[in-house]
């Protein structure tokens, strides 16, 4: 790609050259600031990394606690300009929706001086997010972006056509490129898929596939090998739940991984609430089995390598079961989930509410110890191809990104010339869009986009 003929030096610390016919404005300029509170009705929103500003029940599917001073949120109209908390690490968020959201948030609204779409691109680029962390004033948890500070900043301001053929020609090249990574991600999901069907097998039906078989005695399950032995869960989980231990690191039980700390430092993921009181959070213990009952039907639940608390919601047990390794393998195989599916009650999709009675009844399958010794061994090795494969394409979709990033900030920023780029008619693959109508679909259905 080809660079501008003539360049000229600018007085922006965080951008030293711009196109020679660019012009430069202050922001203040740019986007007056709205401060309009005192509308209480309005659907509350957040914002997002991800996302955007979007309803706060697409985000984490929370129902919106009854607050008294939902008044005092300002309000966000679409098209408005966000700058939250943490906007310094991933840049200044476009609102999708109108809404109420913090006070402690700046609302920025385009005088029509420059392309919102131009602007959303150079507010994601990395020039720009170096601009916000120079005015980014607090420490810790404290650090907010001054926008007095940033306002008098000022943003390269290509001519409106110029701004409008920039749009396109990311639209374009980065649609390119988010096709390519959803490839890979559709590459990892399948690999993923590979890796429980390879535990589902070994724990229903063994690694000697010559031994005689006999009736399970479930419809779905089918054959088991007939020296296997069936008990139920009630023989083997006994409820546990002890508080008062707040000095203990807080924990998460997520569907792919099971029970994993809880990185209480990353805003962007930790979106359910923590309160300041963890008194009433429940002990896990190493070893012990926790439970999402509300999401148990999704595989949320796994033998704890950790000792730390969880949400006084979660069910927690004793597992009487030596080899823990094999129970953990097998009760977080395909055909458990649908045995904790068929044990949840509810009419919300997505939230449905395990029933510790019908639980305590669900069937598990147990081999002979020295079988389960061999299905531990074998499942780790066996894995091994695939998530060389997996980490092969995690690495791509990275620089990817990478790539997307970069393309994005030289384009923006006047570094490439795209001027004369001839841009076919295509349908894009805007991340940012998919993500949108996904927690659309997902909150009309009364579901939910995070994975815990």
């Amino acid at each position: 790609m080809k660079q501008y003929p003539n360049y000229r030096q600018t007085d922006q610390i965080w951008l030293r050259e711009i196109p020679e016919h660019w012009d430069t404005k202050k922001i203040k300029y740019i986007f007056s600031e709205r401060v309009e509170k005192g509308y209480p009705d309005e659907p509350l929103l957040v914002s997002s990394q991800s996302m955007g500003v979007i309803p706060k029940e697409m985000y984490a599917n929370r129902t919106v606690e009854a607050q008294k001073d939902f008044h005092l949120l300002k309000l966000v109209k679409i098209g408005d300009f966000v700058i939250s908390l943490r906007s310094f690490q991933g840049g200044i968020e476009y609102a999708h929706y109108q809404g109420i959201i913090s006070p402690a948030y700046t609302i920025m609204v385009n005088k029509g001086n420059i392309d919102s779409a131009y602007f959303r691109l150079l507010a994601k680029s990395s020039q720009f997010i170096k601009l916000l962390q120079m005015c980014v004033t607090g420490i810790r948890e404290g650090q907010n972006i001054d926008y007095k500070k940033l306002k008098n900043f000022s943003l390269p301001i290509p001519p409106r056509p110029e701004q409008e053929q920039i749009v396109r020609f990311l639209d374009w090249k980065v649609s390119k490129i988010n096709r390519l990574i959803e490839v890979k991600k559709k590459q990892i999901k399948e690999l993923c898929e590979l890796k429980k069907t390879i535990v589902n097998d070994a724990v229903t039906h063994g690694l000697h596939p010559d031994v005689p078989m006999k009736d399970s005695g479930v419809d779905w399950l089918g054959e088991i090998p007939a020296h296997w032995t069936i008990t139920k869960l009630r023989k083997i989980l006994h409820p546990f739940s002890e508080k008062n231990h707040p000095e203990l690191p807080l924990l998460s039980v997520v569907r792919e991984q099971g029970v994993v700390v809880r990185d209480i430092e990353n805003k962007e993921s930790n979106h359910n609430f923590i309160p300041d009181d963890l008194s009433g959070y429940k002990m896990v213990k190493k070893g012990q089995f926790a439970m999402n009952k509300m999401k148990a039907w999704q595989g949320s639940y796994g033998v704890s390598d950790y000792t730390g608390i969880v949400s006084p919601a979660y069910f927690i047990f004793d597992v009487e079961f030596d080899n823990l390794e094999y129970f953990h393998y097998a009760i977080r195989s395909k055909v458990y989930v649908n045995f904790f599916a068929q044990a949840s009650d509810g009419i919300r999709v997505g939230q449905w509410d395990l029933s510790m009675q019908k639980m305590k009844e669900i069937p598990f399958i147990i081999p002979p110890k020295k079988e389960q010794e061999e299905i531990v061994a074998y499942i780790p090795k066996t894995f091994e191809k695939y998530e060389k494969a997996i980490s092969t394409l995690e690495q791509e979709i990275a620089f990817l990104h990478e790539l997307k990033a970069s393309l994005i900030s030289d384009v923006v920023t006047g570094q490439v010339d795209v001027r004369e780029m001839e841009i076919p008619d295509c349908e894009y693959a805007d991340e940012e869009l998919r993500a949108e109508l996904r927690g659309d679909f997902y909150r009309k259905m009364g579901g939910e986009v995070n994975e815990e």
